[in-house]
């Protein structure tokens, strides 16, 4: 069971973006490095989450070797770092934390990556994952058969741009959440 204290204790164990990505072997890292540089957010999606104002505990479960945490996880990072004094992300491989992953099993398998996202007590927000529904439609129009595309793998600049949207509108929705919140509204007076 996803409890606070256990979410609380998982994410005190993971790590930073830098540091996770720092695990890999290094052509994981570089292509995490590549794909980081082409994923950063419009100047209208900072200013959108730079205007966020409860915090929010985001804990992604990953794998250094997946060809889609590669080309998700530097969008989270690129979010994070907008409004780092509202989102604390990090990130646990998936492998070594089979106790939570095995509670967040998707479709009945042990997807990658899937986004936990709680308030500032822990509490449960939402879950995303394994891919975003543009990402979906991509993959769907491409009729891939494979199920994880090849880290590195060429990815076009639109569907970049609307997969970066999904994310920030992930965040989007759980802040916008955590600010109509009842017991968060009674706590910080507004």
């Amino acid at each position: 069971m996803l409890t606070n204290d256990f979410f609380r204790s998982k994410f005190s164990l993971a790590l930073n973006y830098a540091d996770y990505v720092q695990t890999g072997k290094p052509n994981e890292r570089a292509n995490w490095s590549a794909f980081h540089a082409r994923s950063a957010l419009t100047t209208a999606q900072s200013s959108l989450v730079a205007g966020f104002v409860r915090r929010i505990n985001a804990l992604c479960i990953s794998g250094i070797w997946c060809g889609d945490c590669v080309q998700q996880c530097p969008f989270l990072d690129h979010i994070a770092r907008a409004n780092p004094s509202a989102i604390d992300l990090r990130f646990l491989d998936r492998d070594q934390h089979k106790d939570l992953s095995g509670l967040l099993r998707i479709c009945g398998g042990d997807r990658v990556p899937v986004l936990l996202l709680a308030n500032e007590d822990f509490d449960f927000v939402g879950l995303a994952g394994d891919r975003t529904l543009s990402r979906y439609r991509a993959l769907a129009a491409r009729q891939l058969g494979p199920s994880c595309p090849l880290p590195g793998a060429p990815v076009p600049e639109d569907e970049i741009a609307a997969t970066r949207q999904d994310w920030v509108d992930e965040f989007e929705r759980a802040h916008l959440l955590l600010r109509l919140s009842t017991k968060l509204r009674t706590r910080h007076g507004d």
